[in-house]
C-alpha cells in the first residue's frame, strides 16, 4: 500500500496538475487553514477502514489532491512568468522501491495552470489571510511602539503610524524591517545584557512613499515615510522594601560602577545606571510621541508590581538619514583645512627645489611638510637639554590614555556588562582610576621648565620681556587649539554617525557652536564642566592662567630669596588645605571610586580639578625644582643621601599610587575623609617622586631609572604630547559614537589596547603637529628675537659653571622652544 502511495506520489510531481484534473475529488485542505498533510492522511485511512468500499485507489487520489493543491499553491508564490524552471529533482535510487532499473524523475519547468480572475483573486486572498495571521502571531510576541498613541501626536503621525500598522499586518518588507530595527529583549539580562541599540543602519535605510490619499495632504511636508531611530533612556524606580528585587536590578545595572541621574550630563561621563533602549519610528513622530509610548508600555508591564520607570527621549537622540548639503559654516571649515593643506603643499615643493641653494627664505618654508617631519622625529637634544622630563611626559600621558580610554568604554554597550564591572571593581584598578593624579606632573614641569628659563636668564642678567614670554606661548597652543575646536564643530559631526554619535560628537559640537571663545581666552575652566567646549582642554586654561602669575613670583623669588622662599611655601600649604576642607565641605572625590556619583564627579571638577588654586601646589613646587635646578647645579650628594632620597621617593610613589587602592573595590563606601587626604597629599607625593628623579639624573647621579627616562626617543613623544592630548578624546568618542552593535566583554587589557585608536590618535597628533603646530613655531621664531647676553664676559663669573652658558643657548636656540614652553597635554 504504501509503495503505490510513493508511486502515485512522484507521478504527481513529474506529470503536473494537469494530468490529474479529472482524477482528484475536490481537496479538503488548504494551505491557509494551516492544516497537516498527515491528519487527513489519517483521516482518510480511517474512513476507508470504516466504510470498506473505499479502495486504495481512492485514497490515492485523495492524497494526490491534498499534495496537488500545496505544489499549485507555492508554484503561485514563486511563479513569475508563465513557464517558470521551479524545481528539479534527481532520484536515482527511488527505482529500487519498485525492482524496476534506475529512472529519473525530473521536473523542469510547470505552466501554470489556466485560471479565472476570480479563482486569482481568491489565491490572492489565501495569500493574504496567511500572512496576516504569521503577523498576528509574530506581533504577539514583540508588540510594535505605536508614537501615535500619544494624545498630542502630529497628523502626521498618525497618518503615517496608520500606514505602518497596515503594512506591518500586511507584511510588507518595509515595515517588517522598521519592526525588527527596534531593540528587543535578549538574553543574558543578569549579567548586564539590558542596552539594547537594535539596528541603526536598518532603520535609517527605510524610505517608503506614502499613500495618495495620504500624500496629497501633506503638500508642504515630507510625503515619504523614513525610518528614524530614536535612543530612549529609562529608570527604574524601584520599592525600597524589597531587598531581593533590588538585587536582582543591581545584577541588571551591572552593579552601577557610575550611579546616574536624568539630569547628568551624559556626554562626558557615561549614565551608566539608565537603560538605553534603540526604537525605530515613522519620521512623522517626534522624540515626545516616541517617549509617551514608552512609558504608558513600561507602565503597562508594570502595573500593580511597585516598580515604575522613569522615560525621557531627547530631541538630538533622534535620528533621520540626512541628505541636506553643508550649512555655511561647514563649508567654510573645509575650506580653511584644505587652505592650510595647500599651503604646506606649496612650502614643500619650494623647500625641495631650493634645498640646493645657499640660503632659502625661512618664511617660505614655515609649513614645509620635510622640514616638520625632520624636526618631529628629530631625537638630537639640545644643550642643557633636562632629559629626564621626556620619558615622564611619555610615562604619565600613556598613563593618562589609558584612563581615559577606560571612561570611554562605559559608553559602549556590552553583553556582558555585569560580569564586565566585577571584573574592574579589584583594587589594581588603581592604576586606571587616578587619572588626576597623572595630570599633575604636567603642572610640575610647566612650571619647572619657566622657572628654569627665566632664572638663566636672570643669572646672565638678560632682559625678561614678559609680553614676548605671554606672546611667544599664546603662538605655541593657540593654532592647534583653534584648529581642533573648528574641525570638532562643523567637520567631525559630519564623518559619522550611530546610536549615540548625538551624544558624544554632536552636543559637543552644539557646545562649542556657542562658547568656543571661552576656550580662546582660556577662561573655560571656569564656567563648569557641563557647557565646556571640550572638556578635555579644561588643563589648558589651569595652565595659561597659572603661567600669567609665574613670572611674578619666579622675580620675587630671585629678588628676595628668603621672603620668596616662604611665600611660596605658604601657598603651597594654603593650597594643600583648601583642597582638603573644600573635599570635606562638599563631599568631593578625586578618585574614580567604584558606584561613583555623576554628580559628585561633576562637581569634583568644578570645584576643585578645573580650579587653579586647588592646583597651584604642585605647579609652585615646579617653580621651587626649577630654581633648585638652577642654584644647585652640580651638586655633590653622599651615598646616604642618595639611599635616603631615593627611599623617600619610592615611599612617595607607592603611597601615592597604591594607597588608594581599597577604594577601588566593588563594595567600597564613600568616605570624605579617605577622598580628603588623598585630594590634599596624593598629588605632592606623586611629584616628588619625579622631582627627584629629575634632580639626580640632572646632576649626574644615574641609574637604570633614570636612564630609561633619559632614552633620546622619548623627545619625539614630548614634541607630539600637546596634540596627543587634544586629539586622544575626539578619537576615543568618534568611535563611542560609530558603535552600532553590542560587544562582548573580554578583558581590561583587550579593550584598552586598541592598535587602531592608538594608529589614528598617533596620525591625527602628527597631521596636527605638522600643519598647525610646528609651522606657528616656525613663525614665531621669525616673529620674536631671543635676546643677546647683556654682558657676555660675565657669564661664566655670574653662573660659576658652563651649564649657565649652555642654558643660555638652549634659551636662545629655537630648536629648544618646545622645551621651554609648556606642555599642557593633560586631562
Amino acid at each position: 500500500m504504501s509503495v503505490g502511495i510513493l508511486s502515485l506520489l512522484l507521478a504527481t510531481i513529474a506529470l503536473g496538475p494537469v494530468a490529474h484534473l479529472e482524477a482528484v475529488v475536490q481537496p479538503t485542505c488548504n494551505l491557509k487553514d494551516n492544516c497537516n498533510l498527515g491528519d487527513n492522511l489519517l483521516a482518510g485511512a480511517s474512513s476507508a477502514s470504516e466504510s470498506g468500499d473505499v479502495t486504495a485507489d481512492k485514497l490515492e487520489s485523495k492524497i494526490a489532491s491534498i499534495f496537488e493543491d500545496k505544489v499549485n499553491y507555492s508554484l503561485k508564490l514563486f511563479a513569475d512568468d508563465a513557464t517558470t524552471t521551479i524545481l528539479e529533482y534527481q532520484t536515482a535510487n527511488l527505482s529500487q522501491l519498485h525492482g524496476t532499473p534506475p529512472a529519473n524523475y525530473t521536473l523542469h519547468q510547470v505552466e501554470r495552470v489556466s485560471r479565472t480572475d476570480e479563482e486569482d483573486d481568491q489565491v490572492e486572498e489565501d495569500e493574504r489571510v496567511y500572512l496576516y495571521n504569521i503577523g498576528k502571531r509574530f506581533l504577539a510576541i514583540t508588540q510594535p511602539f505605536d508614537p501615535a498613541r500619544n494624545p498630542d501626536a502630529s497628523s502626521l503621525c498618525r497618518r503615517q503610524m496608520h500606514q505602518f500598522l497596515a503594512a506591518l499586518d500586511n507584511f510588507d518588507l518595509w515595515a517588517l524591517k522598521m519592526h525588527d530595527a527596534s531593540g528587543k529583549l535578549n538574553s543574558g539580562i543578569l549579567n548586564g545584557n539590558i542596552n539594547q541599540p537594535g539596528d541603526f543602519d536598518q532603520c535609517l535605510g527605510i524610505q517608503q512613499r506614502m499613500k495618495d490619499q495620504d500624500a496629497a495632504k501633506d503638500q508642504e511636508e515630507d510625503s515619504i515615510i523614513r525610518g528614524q531611530y530614536c535612543l530612549a533612556y529609562a529608570q527604574p524606580v524601584l520599592p525600597h522594601n524589597s531587598k531581593r528585587l533590588q538585587s536582582f536590578f543591581k545584577l541588571i545595572q551591572s552593579h552601577g560602577p557610575f550611579k546616574s541621574e536624568f539630569n547628568d550630563p551624559g556626554h562626558r561621563v557615561p549614565r551608566y545606571s539608565l537603560i538605553n533602549w534603540g526604537l525605530c519610528v515613522p519620521s512623522g513622530c517626534s522624540a515626545r510621541d516616541v517617549e509617551y509610548s514608552v512609558a504608558e508600555f513600561l507602565a503597562n508591564q508594570t502595573a500593580a508590581t511597585g516598580i515604575t520607570f522613569n522615560v525621557r527621549v531627547e530631541p538630538q537622540m533622534c535620528q533621520v538619514r540626512d541628505q541636506r548639503p553643508w550649512d555655511r559654516n561647514t563649508t567654510w571649515a573645509v575650506r580653511f583645512f584644505l587652505l592650510v593643506l595647500s599651503v604646506a603643499v606649496l612650502s614643500t615643493i619650494y623647500d625641495r627645489s631650493t634645498k640646493a641653494q645657499a640660503k632659502q627664505n625661512a618664511w617660505f618654508t614655515a609649513f614645509s611638510l620635510d622640514k616638520n617631519l625632520r624636526w618631529l622625529f628629530s631625537t638630537s637634544s639640545a644643550p642643557g637639554d633636562i632629559e629626564a622630563v621626556h620619558g615622564i611626559r611619555f610615562l604619565n600621558a600613556i598613563m593618562l590614555i589609558f584612563s581615559h580610554k577606560s571612561m570611554a568604554m562605559f559608553f559602549n554597550p556590552y553583553n556582558n556588562r555585569t560580569a564586565m564591572s566585577e571584573s574592574l571593581g579589584q583594587p589594581w584598578t588603581v592604576i586606571g582610576r587616578a587619572a588626576s593624579l597623572y595630570t599633575d606632573p604636567f603642572l610640575l614641569f610647566s612650571g619647572m621648565l619657566t622657572a628654569y628659563s627665566l632664572f638663566g636668564r636672570l643669572m646672565k642678567q638678560q632682559p625678561i620681556r614678559l609680553k614676548n614670554e605671554y606672546i611667544s606661548r599664546l603662538m605655541r597652543i593657540v593654532p592647534p587649539l583653534a584648529a581642533l575646536i573648528l574641525f570638532c564643530t562643523y567637520v567631525l559631526p559630519l564623518w559619522g554617525s550611530g546610536p549615540q554619535w548625538n551624544l558624544v560628537v554632536g552636543h559637543h559640537a552644539d557646545i562649542c557652536k556657542k562658547n568656543w571663545w571661552r576656550n580662546l581666552l582660556f577662561i573655560h575652566n571656569y564656567f563648569g564642566f557641563s557647557e565646556m567646549c571640550l572638556t578635555h582642554t579644561h588643563h589648558l586654561g589651569i595652565d595659561t592662567e597659572l603661567f600669567a602669575v609665574a613670572p611674578l613670583l619666579i622675580l620675587g623669588l630671585w629678588r628676595w630669596p628668603r621672603r620668596g622662599l616662604f611665600a611660596l611655601l605658604l601657598l603651597c600649604t594654603v593650597g594643600t588645605a583648601a583642597r582638603y576642607y573644600t573635599t570635606i565641605v562638599n563631599q568631593l572625590s578625586n578618585y574614580i571610586y567604584f558606584g561613583t556619583n555623576i554628580q559628585r564627579l561633576f562637581r569634583t571638577a568644578d570645584y576643585m580639578y578645573s580650579f587653579p588654586p586647588h592646583r597651584s601646589t604642585v605647579y609652585i613646587m615646579g617653580i621651587l625644582l626649577g630654581y633648585v635646578l638652577r642654584k644647585y647645579q652640580n651638586a655633590k650628594l653622599s651615598s646616604l643621601q642618595l639611599r635616603l632620597g631615593w627611599l623617600v621617593a619610592t615611599v612617595c610613589v607607592l603611597a601615592s599610587l597604591l594607597g588608594p587602592a581599597p577604594m577601588g573595590d566593588i563594595n567600597y563606601v564613600y568616605n570624605s575623609t579617605h577622598a580628603a587626604i588623598y585630594a590634599a597629599f596624593a598629588p605632592i607625593a606623586w611629584c616628588l617622586f619625579f622631582s627627584w628623579i629629575v634632580f639626580v639624573s640632572h646632576n649626574g647621579y644615574t641609574n637604570k631609572l633614570t636612564r630609561l627616562f633619559a632614552w633620546r626617543g622619548f623627545q619625539v613623544s614630548t614634541k607630539l604630547s600637546y596634540a596627543i592630548y587634544l586629539t586622544q578624546f575626539p578619537v576615543f568618542f568618534f568611535n563611542v559614537g560609530r558603535r552600532r552593535h553590542i560587544h562582548h566583554y573580554y578583558n581590561f587589557v583587550s579593550i584598552i589596547l586598541d592598535t587602531n585608536e592608538f594608529i589614528s590618535i598617533f596620525l591625527a597628533s602628527v597631521a596636527l603637529t605638522v600643519l598647525f603646530d610646528a609651522p606657528f613655531q616656525n613663525l614665531k621664531k621669525l616673529l620674536i628675537k631671543r635676546p643677546t647676553p647683556a654682558k657676555p664676559a660675565k657669564e661664566s663669573t655670574a653662573c660659576g659653571t658652563a651649564g649657565c652658558q649652555n642654558a643660555t643657548t638652549l634659551a636662545s636656540k629655537p630648536s629648544s622652544t618646545a622645551l621651554l614652553q609648556a606642555h599642557p597635554h593633560s586631562d
